[in-house]
């Protein structure tokens, strides 16, 4: 069919959700679709996350496309290198680079009731028009700062993590980390031998399991990519060790347990000191917060020119960082560990539907999606990594696997119909969020406060079950839970 016959489809995003999108629309026959990417390259979270050691936690056999396999990766959990030039090479392999528009960042998308389809203006006020948007802007784009009196006034270094500074040298330096997440994890070890102190702010203790991450021995590469069925097997076996960590999160007070146990094995044989101990060591229930994975963050937190401190940090001032107490700690640089604001998810992108209903007040009692990707008088908008789907356990890139092959399904049944837009039904909607919600209660997940849940408490990140239950509901399209809106005559 021609591409002017074709469902014009704008992606915005062009991460690991984008590029599936793109690819699975591709593959079954959909020419007229673009991507719209804000950043000059493709890669998402992994083309601004260069901070040192940056990686990935799941295994590089888990974290790639179920159809781009590799059996050349050098160690088990990819770096952020690996990682942008994968993305990048499988978006070529599979002719995307003519759909792809860098330097596009969308302003808006706003449904037009008339003329049923959607607008899309750009920051440099370009409208494109569009018959489905799938908005695949990620939750780990936008950096969040801490709330602490005085940041501004530092007239040391400073900057975030995700905005890595590599022009400035730590070499010698009096250095503040303020933040013990994923990226602190993965950075601190990096820099605690360069820099002439580092000063490490703990609000909350972490759970970690052990992870080295060397090279893989010459054998183990050969054998992974020469004998038939080794890589299929490692990620069989990834995927169901994922649901093995689900399924503790999912029953702390048994199976989490035996998780918790194991983690602190593992951390008591890297924590001698009893003080240290009762610093690093949490006391909350096991995988409430992420479960980090790391053999060389807690030694390198032990090394003599390191100082953890876990009080509150009161304020910063041009030349420190006071804690609680009025301990003052006197730096030359300053580096946010803060993470990201994930439950914002698209915006302040400003996003439209029906009637002019803003997205915002449609979520004000917090973000719900239908299986994450649709929410009522949105017609044809699709979500990936929406609401209530990322994972503790598993890969997302399986949870984005399932959303390109569900979403490209809607788009294909908009177009037999004759359809100009689809919408799923509210009670759907709601029945499905109200299930969703209603399965967290008892898990670890609603254990303690974490970026998984909003102000109000509320899970809005993580997708309450196992992988393999979310590829079975995202499957098949079910054209019952939708309204079809009929193109005008």
């Amino acid at each position: 069919m021609p591409a002017s016959n074709q469902p014009r489809v704008v992606i915005i995003g062009g991460g690991f959700g984008g590029i599936a999108a793109a690819i699975n629309l591709k593959q079954h026959g959909f020419s007229n679709v673009q991507i719209l990417e804000s950043a000059p390259e493709i890669g998402g979270t992994w083309l601004h996350n260069t901070y040192p050691g940056a990686a990935c936690d799941v295994p590089s056999h888990m974290y790639s496309y179920s159809f781009a396999q590799r059996r050349d990766w050098t160690r088990l959990c990819p770096t952020q290198p690996d990682i942008l030039k994968y993305i990048q090479e499988v978006a070529a392999e599979q002719g995307l680079d003519k759909l792809v528009r860098t330097n596009a960042r969308v302003k808006q998308c706003n449904w037009l009731d008339d003329a049923k389809h959607w607008r899309v203006v750009l920051e440099s006020g370009e409208q494109v028009e569009a018959d489905a948007v799938v908005i695949a802007t990620g939750q780990l784009h936008k950096p969040i700062w801490p709330n602490v009196e005085g940041i501004e006034s530092f007239t040391g270094h400073s900057f975030h993590s995700a905005e890595w500074d590599h022009s400035y040298d730590l070499t010698g330096k009096r250095v503040a980390v303020i933040g013990t997440g994923a990226s602190a994890v993965q950075f601190v070890p990096e820099i605690v031998d360069r820099v002439g102190k580092l000063v490490v702010f703990q609000r909350t203790a972490n759970w970690f399991m052990p992870r080295k991450n060397r090279s893989y021995p010459k054998p183990l590469a050969m054998a992974i990519r020469w004998i038939p069925g080794v890589q299929a097997f490692r990620r069989k076996f990834i995927y169901w060790y994922g649901e093995s960590l689900t399924l503790m999160i999912r029953h702390p007070k048994t199976l989490g347990r035996v998780g918790a146990l194991r983690s602190k094995q593992f951390m008591y044989s890297q924590v001698k000191d009893p003080a240290m101990r009762s610093k690093l060591i949490p006391d909350y229930t096991f995988g409430c917060k992420r479960v980090l994975f790391s053999s060389f963050f807690l030694p390198a937190l032990q090394k003599p020119n390191v100082e953890v401190v876990t009080d509150r940090v009161e304020r910063v001032t041009p030349t420190s960082v006071v804690s609680a107490g009025g301990v003052e700690h006197e730096v030359d640089c300053l580096i946010y560990g803060t993470g990201f604001n994930t439950n914002e998810f698209m915006f302040p992108m400003q996003v439209t539907g029906r009637d002019g209903l803003d997205l915002r007040d449609a979520w004000k009692d917090g973000p719900h999606a239908h299986l994450g990707i649709s929410v009522p008088r949105f017609p044809s908008l699709f979500l990936m990594y929406g609401p209530n789907t990322n994972t503790s356990g598993g890969s997302i890139l399986v949870y984005l696997e399932a959303q390109a092959n569900y979403i490209r399904q809607a788009i294909e049944a908009v177009k037999a119909r004759g359809s100009a837009a689809v919408e799923v039904r509210p009670e759907v909607e709601l029945l499905s969020d109200r299930a969703t919600q209603d399965r967290f209660a008892g898990t670890a997940w609603v254990g303690c406060d974490s970026w998984y849940r909003d102000d109000a408490g509320r899970v809005v990140a993580n997708w309450p079950g196992y992988m393999h239950e979310y590829e079975a509901a995202t499957e098949s399209f079910a054209a019952s839970d939708f309204e079809f809106i009929e193109a005008s005559s």
